[in-house]
This record gives structure tokens, sequence and C-alpha cells, in this order.
């Protein structure tokens, strides 16, 4: 009995050294994953791995090249992330100023550029959009931005006085030395719609559009609108509204509209006009007109005494745009006979010239035989840019 227990036993012992050796996938399988994670919390918390070798050598020889692989992974994580970081530094500023430029045309008016650029001119005096007016806008809207400085009450002094009444100088006079006691008498011209073909440049850019101008009024309040378009471009449309008085026009709201309306609003009350485009209110007084209705208004003026408009006299009134005011003053040319697509007609020229660099030059023929109205309007830019309106038909509005 005692050589077969011993037997027995040797046996055992020697099943359980083989078992051992082998490794059954049993309950030993719990013991090397463990190992396997000490290791790795090991190999992350000091950076040379090769100190870390030596302590798996006494753990089990399975876990030491299941461990390897796993810790040598995660590692190269880290070095990605600084080049992550280097990439926008030297990249990521420059390009957005000139994709910005873009939105000022955009003042402005946009990538539809070129047409709306100088039809903005035309008819909102510098006012724009988006677009591509942004040259002329910026100075427009100085003469209104000096009002609200700290010093804002003797500006507005001022602009009251220098833009209030209607000024008219004969020949060989300096416009400017006093606005008229006496409002001038005005005729204005009845109701009707205008026909115009346009043709222009605008950035090197030849355009050909169409333009028309409404006019009406019932003796008590009025509303002109002026529309320009072009195909594949799109329209540009300017309203003015307001009151029928023995002087003339008293605009009381100004619209511009291209891809979103702009607006000034009157208060004869307090003598200032406001704007929605958030710029400085400006002063205004009697005689001021908007950037649409001082065409109707210098009609009415020539209409009601010819025999004062003599070449060389020259008018200064206040005309507002969707954001700012200024005084603008004509000067009366020799008369012309003009060839039209509605016609051969008899004119007298009015032209305005830029008091400075950035102004534009605007000139109108305006014809007896249709109540002084235009019949052809040109703006000039000062990089060259221009408008040429010719009358093409009219009729009833």
């Amino acid at each position: 009995m005692p050589r077969r227990t011993l037997l027995a036993l040797t046996a055992l012992v020697l099943a359980l050294h083989w078992l051992v050796l082998h490794g059954i996938p049993l309950a030993w399988e719990g013991s090397t994953t463990p190992a396997g994670k000490v290791f790795s919390t090991r190999s992350v918390a000091a950076p040379p791995s090769a100190a870390a070798l030596p302590p798996p050598s006494q753990a089990s020889p399975a876990a030491t090249p299941a461990a390897a692989p796993q810790a040598a992974k995660p590692r190269p994580a880290p070095p990605k992330r600084p080049p992550a970081h280097k990439a926008p530094t030297p990249s990521g500023q420059p390009p957005e100023p000139a994709d910005t430029t873009l939105a000022t045309d955009t003042a402005g008016d946009g990538p539809a550029a070129a047409y709306p650029a100088a039809n903005a001119e035309l008819w909102a005096g510098g006012a724009n959009a988006p677009g591509t007016p942004a040259s002329a806008a910026a100075p427009d809207m100085a003469p209104a931005a000096s009002a609200p400085q700290p010093a804002a009450s003797a500006p507005p002094a001022q602009a009251s006085a220098e833009g209030s009444g209607v000024d008219i100088t004969p020949p060989g006079g300096q416009p400017g030395e006093g606005a008229s006691t006496a409002a001038p008498p005005v005729r204005l011209p009845a109701p009707v719609k205008l026909a115009f073909d346009v043709a222009g440049q605008a950035k090197k850019f030849d355009y050909q559009a169409r333009a028309e101008l409404v006019w009406q009024h019932d003796g008590a309040r009025y509303e002109a609108r002026q529309e320009i378009s072009a195909f594949l471009v799109g329209s540009r449309t300017q309203r003015s509204t307001g009151m029928v008085t023995p002087q003339g026009l008293q605009p009381e709201r100004f619209g511009d509209r291209n891809r979103s309306e702009r607006a000034a609003h009157f208060d004869y009350a307090r003598g200032r006009v406001t704007f929605s485009a958030n710029t400085p209110e400006a002063a205004v007084g009697p005689g001021a007109q908007d950037r649409l209705s001082v065409f109707i208004q210098l009609a009415g003026l020539l209409a009601a005494t010819p025999e004062r408009f003599v070449p060389g006299t020259q008018l200064t009134l206040t005309t507002v745009s969707a954001t700012s005011a200024d005084r603008w003053t004509f000067t009366v040319e020799a008369p012309e006979t003009l060839t039209l697509p509605a016609g051969t007609l008899p004119t007298l020229k009015l032209q305005r010239l830029p008091r400075r660099d950035y102004d534009q030059k605007a000139e109108l023929w305006l014809a007896p035989s249709m109540g002084y109205l235009p019949v052809r309007i040109k703006i000039t830019q000062a990089n060259g840019d221009f408008a040429d309106l010719r009358l093409r038909a009219s009729g009833p509005p």
C-alpha cells in the first residue's frame, strides 16, 4: 500500500507540473490578464520603454509578447497632436481677408456686380450694397459721421445752416453764398412713365440694361419709382414718397432696394433725417430732396421760371441718399439738341462737377417739351465707370 500511494502521489505531482507547463486555459487565463495590465500601466507612466522590459521577465513568458504590442500602439498617437496645432498657425489667417473682400461687393452688391455698381451710384448717390460700390459708399457717409461726435453740438448747427434752402446763384457768383430767403416757385410736371435704354461700363465690363421712371401725384401727395434691370443680373429699385407743397416736393421716405432695402426718413419737425442703415443722422432744411425726387424738383424749378436759368447759373440744394446727406450744385450749360431712341428733342443741359476726388460727375439733359424732365442722364465715376440713360419712350403711368 505505501508504494502504491507513493506512486499515485508521484503521478499526481507530475500531472500537475505538466498542466502548469503547458497552460490549460481555465482558471489561469484570469491571472494572465492582470499581469498584462500591470505591465501596460508601467509602460505608459515611464517614458523609457526599455526600463519597463525587465519586470515582465519575472512574470509568465506568455504574457510578455502579448503586452508588448499593445503598449507600442497607443504611444504613436500623442506625437501626431503637435503637427495638428502647427498646421493652422501659418495658413489659417491670410486666406480670410482675401475672401472678405468679396463681401464688400457685395457689398455690396455682390458678384452680380458690375452692372449694379454703376447704377447704384446713379440713383442712390454712392450708397450700396454690397456690394460693388464700397469705394463710393465710405466717402458718402463721411459728412454725416461727424455729427454724433462728442462735439456734436457745433457740427449740427453748421450742417443746418448749410443744408437748408435752395441757393440759386447767377452767372459769375459763388455757390453757397446764402440760401434763398423766399422759396423759388415750382411747377411740377404731369404724371408720366419714362422708359430708358441704359449703356454703361463697370470694372471694364460693358453692359446694356433697361430703366423705368414712374412719376405720380394727386396734388397733395406724390410717389416716384425708378427701376433698372438687366438680364441675368437682377434689378435695383428706388422709391420716393412724400407731400406736394407750394415749394414743390417734400420727401418723407426714400428707399433703395437691391437684395435688401435701406431707407432714409425725413423728420422736418426736428430738422433731421435718419437712416435705417445705422449711419449717423444728418441735418436737413427746407427744400431738401432725396436722390430720386431731386430730378422732379429740378424739373419743377426750371419749368416755373425758365428765364432765370441762363447758362452759367448754379443751383444748390441738399440731396439725401439712403446713408447720408450732402449739398449738390448743378450748373446750367448751353442748350443741346439730342437724337435719342425716342426721337430728336431740344434740351437744356445741367452738370454737377465733382467737388472731391471720389465724387461722381452727373450730366442731365432736361426737355422743355416734357416739363423739363430728364431725357438723358449720364453718371461718371472717379474711376471711369459710367452709366448713360437715354429716353426710349414715354407715356401715362
